[in-house]
Parts: C-alpha cells; structure tokens; sequence
C-alpha cells in the first residue's frame, strides 16, 4: 500500500463516465450489462468497456500499465477482478479503510489524477444478507472456502456482528491466514479453524452455512457438505450466481432453509461500485431485476444449446 486510508465517499458527478474490468476470462461479464442499464435509468452518460488480460496476451502484472492507460483515456474508474485484485493494493495512492484490511482493491476511482483504491465485494454480500436473509442468527456461521471470496464473506459475517464464525478449507493454511487477518480487525468475536474432522459436527451446530468455494458452478456441479447435517432453522448461502439456483441452494430450500443465492452478492458490489464512482444512489432493487432476467436469458441459451 502506498497510500493513506480514505472513506468510501462517492466523487464528484462528470458529464460522461468511461468505465473498466480488467481481469481474465472475463468476456461474459454481465458487469458491464448492470453498470450500463442502471446508469441509463439514472440518466447517465455512461459506458463500460471489457479489457480481458487473455485476450489482450497481457500477463496479470500489466495492470499497472493498462490502469495507466485508463487514466490517460479519461476513464473514471476500472473495475478489478481475478488475478490483480492484490496486486493493485500496491498501486493505489489512496486505499480504503475495509480494501487495506481484506487485501484486495475490485474498484480504482482516477480522482484528481490520484488512484484510489475500493473493495465493494465485502458490501455486496453484507447488503445480500440484510436483504435476503432479514432476522438471519449470526450466532455461530460456519464458511467453507476461504480465498477473495471467502475473505469478503467472512469481513460482512463479521461487521453484521457474527458471535462465532468457524473457518474450513481444503487448504488449511488459507483458513489459518483468513482466520488470523479477521482475529486483529474483529478481537471481540470468535474466529476459529476447522479441520475436515471437524467440519461435520460444526455445521451440525451452526445457525447458518455460508458456501464460497466454486463448487457448483455450472461446470463444477455438486454440493461441498451433507444437507441432513443441518439444524432445521440454519440458513444457507452461496456465492456461486452462475446458475443462481445451485444445487445447494435448491436443495436446501425443498428442505425448508432460508436460502441466500450469489446474485445479491453480484448486484450488491455493482450498486455499490456503481454509487462510488458516480456519487449518485442507485436502485438495487431494479438492478436486482435486471440482473436476474440477464441470468435467466444466459440459462435458457444454455439449455436449448444442450437440447440441440
């Protein structure tokens, strides 16, 4: 990190925004649909354009260069994923409060000719959970994985005031450095590590699970836990939104769960990507809408692509 804290205080309107994703593998974004579609209901001039590291043959290290070149285009901000979400943290002029505790920066807003740096996954899914699960016990959560997603999910578990969370993946030193980063932001709250024997009998006692790990993705199917462990009343989440069902969250709800499907945490980080660059409060609920009708779409072309 190069530079001071700063809020998360949204800029100064402009005129027109020019806006970015840089990441790999990210052609089929539906970022740029939600950003663009709300803008326009705001009544923005707004565009929101693609920059695929793959496809560019540019390697992750390039971010610097490529944010550079934004800049000097005129962009308003760049959007970040996978792979350069840590290595913009050493980029920026400016970083933010809650981006400088996860370690990772998914928003760069060019203000003043300075880079200040956002992390707005951690505020999607903390909308996600008091939008879709009102009145959710955060008594104790058990979390299964434990990398850029899971650090996300773990921070807004823990700012909603989380009493117990028990952290587990198939990598035990990720959930050992997770657990450690979460200990010294939140030294009130209990913040432990599971081991596969463990895992079994910590879900049997969790009041909610919460799945960030890419299983169940539409080519990675399957479900990272045995269902009849849970409590009748435990709450599921997932962070998977392609498809938005699951077959963790479907499966959970025939039982009876609440459910908390990964498109709330999408539509959450863009709304609040979106406020942050513009300054204007968008309408989650419209961007709700149209995010799930974008995955409802991409679902029916992929069913009648398997029907052919």
């Amino acid at each position: 990190m190069t530079g001071r804290a700063v809020g998360s205080t949204p800029h100064p309107p402009r005129d027109r925004y020019l806006v970015g994703l840089i990441g790999e593998g990210i052609t089929a974004s539906l970022t740029p649909a939600m950003h663009e579609a709300e803008a326009r209901a705001l009544g923005l001039d707004y565009e929101y354009l693609i920059f695929d590291l793959l496809e560019l043959g540019r390697p992750a290290e390039d971010v610097g260069a490529l944010l550079a070149d934004a800049r000097s285009a005129g962009f308003a901000a760049m959007n970040i994923t996978h792979p350069c979400k840590q290595l913009v943290l050493d980029l920026v002029d400016e970083l933010d409060t809650d981006a400088a505790h996860l370690r990772a920066v998914n928003l760069v807003v060019f203000d003043a000719g300075r880079l200040r740096g956002y992390n707005t996954d951690w505020l999607g899914y903390r909308d996600g959970l008091i939008a879709g699960l009102p009145g959710a016990s955060f008594q104790r959560v058990v979390q299964i994985g434990c990398g850029g997603a899971g650090a996300a999910t773990a921070y807004a578990l823990l700012s909603e005031g989380a009493e117990r969370l028990d952290l587990f993946d198939a990598d035990p030193s990720r959930a050992d450095e997770l657990a450690a980063r979460m200990r010294s932001r939140f030294p009130t709250q209990i913040i432990t590590t599971l081991s596969p024997d463990d895992l079994a009998s910590a879900i049997a006692g969790a009041s909610g699970i919460v799945h960030a790990t890419p299983m169940g993705m539409l080519h990675h199917p399957g479900i990272a836990f045995d269902l009849d462990l849970l409590r009748r009343e435990a709450w599921v989440s997932d962070v998977v939104y392609r498809p938005l069902e699951t077959d963790l969250v479907r499966d959970a709800a025939r039982r009876g769960h609440p459910v908390l499907d990964g498109g709330r945490m999408a539509v959450g980080q863009a709304c609040a990507s979106l406020q942050i660059i513009t300054g204007i409060q968008p309408d989650r609920d419209r961007m709700q809408r149209h995010f799930r009708g974008l995955i409802s779409a991409e679902e029916r072309s992929e069913t009648g692509k398997g029907g052919r």
